[in-house]
């Protein structure tokens, strides 16, 4: 790792950092234009530099670290988890957007301390204990020693939580919230079904439903119905045992669909009330780029999208969405509060150092761990 000061000279700032800041150097008058050199220049990295299996991955000790721009942060990563669209990508998903770019690093979520913040930053304060996440189609991820976000895509890290328990939640529970909160505008009395609800994501998505006072049911493995059920599903489901319509009694007001094949959409939106909302997290867009290219797939798939949102509206009386993750300030505090008092947490089944990284795709890929993987940044 190198350190630099681009403009004369390093010195600690107590109205930022108090006594127990990082070292770093202040912008200058101009910095809204220019952004300004932090203490790293370079660092360690996980690298793709081309699509493919584990063995593609590469841990290299010199990956620059750009500068900051005004609304950025610099995060000393402490633990960052792995996403199944992390092994996605790896392996060629969103490659039409991606491929130009190689190599780049890969990594959504992040715990960790602020080491340097840019000019118009204000919420945030060198040395603060942070966790966040960036949004899918970043370029330069988060399996890294120095990840970049920017503002809104950080917030303070519960004290009660652990670095590897914060860097399992924020994308996988923003993803959710986006679906549920910003989509579906769930409230309190309305119903919910989560159609796998033992991932990250529909975990996350039963305990923001549970914590919004509705009423939650949900599809699951065997292995996870306890867990649902602990968490304040009123109704968890096996789908490897059960008919799912003969086993729900019910309609519903939002169905989030984190599994997205025919069987489970056609499901989710027979059991939908008129005016009620399907959400998938698997949309076709990026397929269809990569399939066709940016030029024809996109539009391939908006028209799609579109056609669907028209069929089920006058067929079902249903609102039809692809949803993702995207930054959102305000639902990250409030995800915050929830995991400060216990309403919201993903349990971490297994822990490995970044520099055993293609060992927990390995893992991941091969199935041999069901549960959330995090690599630890020492």
């Amino acid at each position: 790792m190198r350190l630099l000061s681009r403009y004369g000279g390093l010195r600690r700032n107590a109205a930022v950092g108090g006594a127990d800041s990082e070292w770093y150097s202040p912008p200058p008058s101009n910095s809204n234009k220019l952004g300004f050199r932090h203490i790293v220049t370079s660092c360690r990295a996980v690298v793709l530099p081309r699509f493919g299996g584990p063995e593609v991955l590469e841990l290299r000790d010199d990956a620059s670290v750009p500068d900051l721009k005004p609304s950025e942060v610099l995060v000393r990563a402490r633990a960052v988890s792995v996403n199944p669209l992390d092994t996605r990508m790896r392996s060629g998903y969103g490659r039409s957007l991606f491929e130009p770019l190689l190599p780049i690093i890969l990594g959504r979520d992040v715990s960790g301390e602020v080491a340097a913040i840019g000019a118009s930053v204000r919420s945030l304060s060198v040395g603060q204990e942070v966790f966040g996440a960036l949004h899918p189609t970043a370029v330069r991820g988060t399996y890294t020693d120095y990840a970049i976000l920017s503002e809104d895509e950080l917030t303070s890290k519960p004290v009660s939580i652990s670095h590897v328990e914060a860097s399992a939640i924020p994308f996988a529970a923003l993803t959710a919230w986006r679906a549920l909160k910003s989509t579906a505008r769930i409230s309190e009395g309305q119903s919910v079904l989560v159609v796998g609800g033992g991932g990250a994501v529909g975990f996350a998505a039963v305990q923001l439903a549970v914590a919004a006072g509705c009423h939650v049911s949900t599809t699951c493995g065997s292995e996870s119905i306890d867990r649902l059920l602990a968490a304040g599903a009123e109704l968890a489901i096996d789908y490897t045992t059960q008919d799912i319509e003969l086993a729900i009694k019910r309609q519903f007001d939002a169905v989030l669909d984190t599994i997205g094949v025919p069987e489970t959409e056609r499901v989710g939106i027979n059991l939908l009330k008129r005016g009620g909302h399907y959400m998938t997290l698997q949309g076709e867009a990026a397929s269809l780029t990569d399939r066709y290219g940016l030029a024809i797939g996109l539009p391939t798939a908006t028209a799609i999208l579109l056609k669907k949102q028209i069929q089920y509206r006058y067929s079902h009386g249903i609102e039809y969405w692809w949803t993702f993750m995207r930054a959102d300030a305000e639902g990250l505090d409030q995800i915050r509060r929830l995991c400060e008092v216990g309403k919201l947490k993903i349990p971490v089944d297994k822990t490995f150092p970044i520099t055993q990284v293609r060992e927990a795709h390995e893992a991941k890929d091969k199935r041999h761990i069901p549960g959330k993987v995090v690599l630890e940044v020492d």
